[in-house]
């Protein structure tokens, strides 16, 4: 124990200055001053008493010393460095501390102590203080000489391995640390030499004596030491242990990079190996993400962890590892075996994270039936940590992932399992999104391909081919749709249309107007009236959800567009075309794309508002082909020259958000022109923003490529303007007009005589029999004889009688009439009025359909 002496020097070493009080008053004038502050600045007491403190100050903090007395009237005190001004002009460095000195009802009044910076005695630091210092710093500490050779360390460079110092005089430090990058740290020590310059922060990772098995990190400063005549002697260096916060760094770097790369699409099976391939290397060897069956697809699991009567059917939906590490038990895709008791299964039981710091590969619990044994494949690869979280999210376990070291010496441990189970919640979300997604899109897939036409029927007017690609998976399934309906007269009606929005709800709302369609065309309307009806029922539909159109729409970019060449405008329904149709089926079902649709309230409105339709109708007999539009691009016409132009079509507001009534035009085309009706994901090409021309000028290069068949060649224009996974779905259809040839027709003007009707019946029966159709004659003659004698009794005008042969036998009369004849069912007393009854008993279907200057009344009976 010390001396008393010892003491009182040891404390005079710590002791500052005396200090000079002086008083103040609120104001900061100077109300008392002490000999010791005459000492210090020179003034007398009749000089320095009321005079403000800022007059005792440099100009520059005399500017302070409002901000001081605010500080003390705020804290109740002030402490900081000055500079006074002597009486002689000088400036004195001092430090000043001002506390509250008022007495009790008395005026306020401030004590200001300072005290002399250069007076302050400074600790004469020995080379005995200095070498405890060094010696006792918990800080490695070194200096080699210019040949990089120990010369001389401190005992806490012990602590990373290569004995006590005396052991390393003279070693380099490749003989002390083999396990590290000594020639990057003896790089630094060389630079210092020669240039001067110190080195602070140089950070290292390696393997030290200490701990051989596990990468540590280390921060280290370099200084130059030089002699008296300034020649370099050596490197003095400083070493830190930094390694929890190097992984620290890592584990944040890690989940940055995972939220970067995890998740980026909604398909599960590359989430999961995205997972896999986030953790390897720099968390584990080896990675394997299993997931149950019903994840897989889509199905919702059972909320919380699995119970133990549960079958566990899971399946490898993504590994990856080292080079090191060859093979896997399981492929992906691969049912993943584990038996009831092994611990992937009792994560799943039991929801909880599991870490085996040193596994026993020849534990019962990793037994396996499957080819090979898991216990040999752990024996053979060298497999020695290993832990597994479960997958889960929003209290479901979708499976679980599993993590092995193997080149790494050190095993896992707590910080380990903690970051995994980051890693994996982050991923989880990202696979549960996925499962809801693919259930999503399956469903609405499914009810789209029932909504859409499995099997365009044949027809005689048309050859047809057909493609539907839906959108990537990050868009969803849309609304797009495309349909050929047959009507009347060998006539056919061409149609394709979309609603915005993706999944479930696009695809019913795209049904619900498919069947809207189909019903107004067997009500034969001209195109302008059925898109009217459409448009009726879309802004009905729209007012009863509450769902209020934007009524401000201009025409789409699409509007206005060239007038098609080689056709020929007639200014009512006009178009030209044969009748061989070999009606090629279209592939409905196409699905090269996969990703998200929008939340059901906000994708019903999206849908209705804003649907487009092109509606065509095609008449083989005469030629004329009719058409109208809704918000929807114009059909594009391949010529049978090769040549492809775009029909002039007038554009009608998209359908629900009212406007103008809707125009139809009609002109001809040459037999064997390609009606090409699309959606504007065609246009659009895959990409989300496009320009019009541009996708005109892609699709029309595309439809001018020639092609064996017309199935071939609608494949090859979505193939090569769509990629596999479009941004937005895409329906095409293409329809080859054909004309009916002159004797597939008979016409016949009949006088408004009833003895015309047997006339009528013989002039139809010569005609089946030219036709080969005799046993189509009794049938054929009721429909005549009643058809025409309606026409003679009730209409006015002149009589028209058509038969046309396609693949059905179709029977027409023509008058002048506006009224529609009613199918009555009369009594078993009445005497007449089972006409028209007998007819639609005997004929395939029947109706009327009204023109410009009368109605059509026709009957049809199939021939195939």
């Amino acid at each position: 124990m010390g001396t008393y002496e010892d003491r009182d020097v040891a404390r005079r070493r710590f002791d500052v200055a005396d200090a000079a009080p002086l008083l103040l008053d609120a104001r900061g004038v100077v109300t008392s001053w002490t000999r010791d502050a005459e000492r210090m600045l020179a003034y007398g007491a009749a000089e320095a008493v009321g005079t403000n403190l800022a007059d005792l100050l440099t100009a520059e903090d005399a500017r302070r010393v409002p901000e001081v007395f605010e500080c003390c009237r705020r804290d109740g005190e002030w402490a900081g460095l000055l500079t006074a001004r002597r009486k002689d002009g000088l400036p004195v460095r001092v430090m000043v501390r001002i506390t509250s000195a008022r007495e009790t009802r008395g005026p306020s009044q401030w004590l200001a102590l300072m005290s002399e910076l250069a007076d302050a005695p400074g600790w004469d630091m020995s080379r005995t203080m200095l070498e405890q210092i060094v010696d006792r710093s918990p800080v490695g500490i070194a200096i080699v000489d210019t040949d990089l050779r120990y010369v001389w360390s401190n005992a806490a460079l012990a602590q990373y391995g290569g004995g006590p110092p005396e052991r390393r005089l003279g070693l380099r430090l490749a003989d002390i640390q083999p396990g590290l990058d000594t020639e990057a740290i003896e790089e630094q020590m060389r630079h210092v030499l020669a240039t001067g310059e110190s080195v602070v922060g140089f950070e290292h990772v390696g393997r030290v004596r200490a701990a051989p098995f596990r990468e540590t990190s280390h921060m280290m400063s370099f200084t130059r030491l030089d002699d008296g005549h300034g020649h370099p002697v050596g490197v003095y260096y400083i070493v830190v242990d930094i390694t929890d916060r190097h992984r620290a760094r890592q584990r944040l770097a890690l989940l940055d990079r995972a939220g970067e790369h995890i998740g980026r699409t909604l398909d599960i099976t590359r989430t999961a190996q995205e997972l896999a391939d986030v953790a390897v290397p720099e968390l584990a060897d080896f990675v394997t993400v299993d997931l149950l069956e019903s994840v897989l697809s889509g199905a919702e699991p059972a909320p919380g962890p699995l119970s133990a009567s549960d079958p566990v059917p899971l399946r490898r939906a993504g590994q990856r590892s080292l080079d090191a590490v060859p093979r896997a038990l399981f492929g992906i895709g691969e049912v993943a075996t584990y038996l009831a008791g092994s611990p992937p299964i009792r994560c799943l039981m039991t929801g909880s994270s599991w870490l085996e710091e040193r596994l026993d590969p020849l534990g019962e619990e990793w037994a396996t039936d499957a080819r090979g044994g898991r216990r040999s494949i752990f024996l053979e690869l060298g497999l020695h940590s290993a832990m597994i979280v479960p997958i889960r999210a929003r209290g479901v376990t979708l499976g679980v992932t599993t993590f092995f070291r193997r080149r790494r010496h050190e095993a896992f441990d707590t910080d380990d399992l903690s970051l995994a189970e980051d890693l994996v919640s982050r991923a989880a979300v990202c696979v549960d999104n996925a499962r809801r997604y693919t259930r999503e899109r399956d469903a609405a897939l499914v009810l789209q391909r029932s909504l859409l036409p499995h099997r365009l029927p044949e027809q005689e007017a048309v050859e047809v081919a057909a493609c539907y690609r839906p959108a990537d998976e990050l868009t969803g399934v849309g609304g797009d749709w495309y349909d050929l309906i047959p009507l009347s007269g060998a006539r056919v009606a061409l149609v394709v249309g979309e609603v915005t929005g993706h999944g479930i709800v696009a695809a019913a709302e795209m049904g619900r107007l498919r069947t809207a369609v189909r019903t107004l065309a067997a009500l034969d309307l001209p195109p302008e009236e059925v898109l009217g009806h459409l448009d009726d029922l879309v802004a009905r539909s729209e007012h009863e959800d509450g769902i209020t159109p934007d009524t401000g729409v201009t025409a789409p970019a699409w509007a206005a567009v060239p007038a098609a060449e080689g056709a020929a405008h007639t200014g009512g329904c006009d178009a030209t075309a044969p009748a061989d149709t070999t009606g090629t089926a279209p592939d409905a079902g196409e699905t090269d794309g996969t990703r998200p649709s929008a939340p059901a309230t906000d994708a019903a409105a999206d849908a209705r508002s804003g649907a487009g339709c092109v509606y065509v109708v095609y008449d083989p007999v005469d030629g004329r082909c009719a058409m109208a539009a809704a918000g929807h691009p114009a059909p594009a016409v391949i010529l049978p020259d090769g040549t492809a132009t775009f029909v002039d079509l007038p554009q009608g507001p998209p359908l629900g958000v009212g406007g103008p009534p809707f125009e139809s035009v009609e002109m001809t085309f040459p037999p064997g022109s390609t009606l090409t009706l699309h959606t504007d994901g065609l246009l659009a090409g895959g990409e989300g923003t496009w320009t019009v021309d541009a996708g005109r000028d892609r699709l029309r290069l595309a439809l001018e490529r020639p092609a064996p068949s017309l199935d071939v060649r609608c494949r090859s224009v979505v193939d090569a303007l769509v990629p596999t996974r479009p941004y937005d779905d895409v329906a095409l259809l293409m329809a080859r007009i054909r004309r009916l040839g002159a004797d597939q027709v008979a016409d016949w003007g009949l006088p408004t005589d009833p003895a015309v009707v047997a006339d009528a019946r013989k002039a139809a029966m010569r005609q089946l029999a030219e036709w080969g159709l005799e046993e189509l004659a009794f049938t054929t003659e009721l429909v005549v004889s009643e058809l025409v004698t309606n026409a003679i009794r009730y209409a006015t005008g002149p009589i028209r009688l058509r038969l046309i042969r396609g693949r059905a036998l179709v029977c027409e009369v023509f008058d002048g009439g506006a009224t529609a004849p009613h199918l009555r069912h009369p009594r078993t007393t009445d005497e007449g009025g089972r006409g028209l009854l007998l007819v639609s008993q005997l004929t395939q279907r029947w109706g009327t359909r009204f023109v410009p200057d009368g109605k059509i009344i026709w009957a049809e009976q199939s021939l195939t």
